[in-house]
């Protein structure tokens, strides 16, 4: 026998896991979070080997360690298997078919974590749901998702994310979800997708999945590129934007009545009702997001009274569509992410609120690969011809545009932003705050 055959037989099967799992629903990928009694998954990354960091893992207390590397498993509490994260990803799937339950994947361009929260706010009132917590959506996160997922769980919600071609395709294979839809298609990731048509074909790999597993997709019909891309799902529930709602039209109908300053709707109920609902988020782009969310709960037949509730109270966190008051001026926190097409929006939503003068600080858009320049100039001269009375730039792309030449302010960093945003004035001014993650433009305001 070789040393490759007794390496195989050695190997860990995905059902010897799940068996272990049963026991111990716990995993953790990180030492410095690891819950008692865990399953610790030794992953790899660019900089570590998780394999190094197993043996302190079952000394503070998990149960075992998946490792691939074979001189790591002398301990019989390491699982040795082949590829730690394809067996992290193989067991999240496993896990998943043991339920026969709606399971609605969530991908998009823009607005993907808001849409997914409200969804789940609408859904978790009538039935017991498991969702994507934060935006935990990578080839990681998602299966930490699904292995979060207890039993009882009537619907599952989860966010599906890509940065490249394939990777949406790559987790629909490990979530095997029964519905889905898309947000929106924008101008995201283009350093990994290289034009808005490659962004549109790597987002249609959830339609393509649908398609082939005779799913569902929600399509927005108010959103320019969903129509057309979804056409090749044959079952497919349609909402849209109107001004005036009509009974019985075949498609769910969502009214806005107000995006600013906060987005207030209203939609028909199944016996007829006409429901009126107010949220606390704001913005146009976020009114697509709250009627995903009221068309999901219409068709999973969620009371309307309820649908209502739930909309109502939802609170923006986590420097997602936050509305603050700060020293006399209305702040809309919005730094999570950024790309051209979520940008555009926002500025526009900055100019819509009543105020004495309004600021935008912008922070860069990353991951735009060649694009950059072009892009970040774009949306300079944008803001510019909706007169933002103050344009503030932070980061280094922003900093190669001729922003001098339309009054605008340029910072290298979030901490020099900071340090003229605590000298301002800003009595009765409404300030938008938005750039990517990597800018963390919030500290300005912290």
């Amino acid at each position: 026998m070789t040393f490759n055959d007794l390496m195989i037989d050695k190997m860990t099967s995905i059902q010897t896991l799940y068996s272990i799992f049963q026991e111990h629903p716990v995993v953790s990928t990180d030492t410095r979070q690891l819950p008692s009694g865990c399953i610790f998954f030794a992953l790899k990354g660019s900089n570590f080997d998780g394999n190094q960091f197993a043996e302190q893992a079952l000394k503070d207390g998990a149960a075992y360690a998946v490792v691939d590397d074979p001189a790591c498993s002398s301990d019989k509490r390491c699982l040795l298997v082949q590829d730690v994260l394809k067996a992290l990803q193989d067991l999240a799937n496993h896990h998943r078919r043991q339920f026969d339950i709606p399971v609605i994947g969530i991908g998009g361009s823009n607005g993907k974590t808001t849409t997914k929260e409200l969804v789940s706010s609408v859904l978790s009132v009538h039935y017991p749901c498991h969702f994507t917590k934060g935006n935990l959506n990578n080839h990681i996160g998602v299966p930490l998702t699904l292995l979060a997922m207890p039993r009882g769980t009537e619907v599952a919600i989860i966010e599906i994310g890509t940065n490249q071609p394939g990777d949406i395709e790559e987790l629909c294979r490990i979530v095997q979800p029964t519905h889905g839809l898309l947000t929106n298609i924008g101008k995201e990731h283009l350093e990994g997708f290289g034009s808005l048509a490659g962004v549109k074909k790597a987002e249609a790999e959830l339609y393509d999945y649908l398609a082939k597993n005779h799913g569902c997709a929600f399509v927005n019909l108010s959103e320019k590129y969903l129509p057309a891309m979804s056409k090749k799902v044959p079952m497919r529930v349609s909402y849209q934007r109107v001004e005036v709602l009509r009974p019985n039209s075949g498609v769910i109908e969502v009214q806005m009545l107000a995006d600013m300053p906060f987005v207030l709707a209203a939609f028909l109920s199944d016996d007829g009702p006409r429901v009126e609902l107010s949220t606390q988020i704001f913005g146009y782009h976020n009114f697509h997001n709250v009627m995903t969310a009221i068309a999901l709960g219409v068709y999973f037949k969620v009371p309307a009274g309820r649908i209502k509730e739930a909309l109502e109270a939802y609170t923006p966190r986590n420097n997602r569509s936050q509305l603050i008051q700060q020293n006399g001026a209305t702040i809309l926190l919005d730094a999570y992410n950024a790309n051209p097409s979520s940008m555009q929006p926002a500025l526009q939503s900055l100019m819509a609120m009543p105020a004495s003068r309004r600021i935008a600080i912008l922070g860069d858009m990353l991951e735009l690969g060649e694009d950059s320049h072009k892009e970040h100039e774009a949306l300079l001269r944008f803001a510019a011809k909706l007169k933002v009375d103050q344009i503030v730039l932070v980061g280094k792309e922003f900093g190669k545009t001729p922003y001098s030449k339309f009054g605008a302010l340029h910072f290298d960093d979030n901490q020099a932003a900071k340090r003229w945003f605590d000298t301002q004035k800003l009595e009765g001014a409404a300030v938008l705050i938005k750039g990517s993650r990597g800018v963390r433009l919030e500290v300005v305001i912290g």
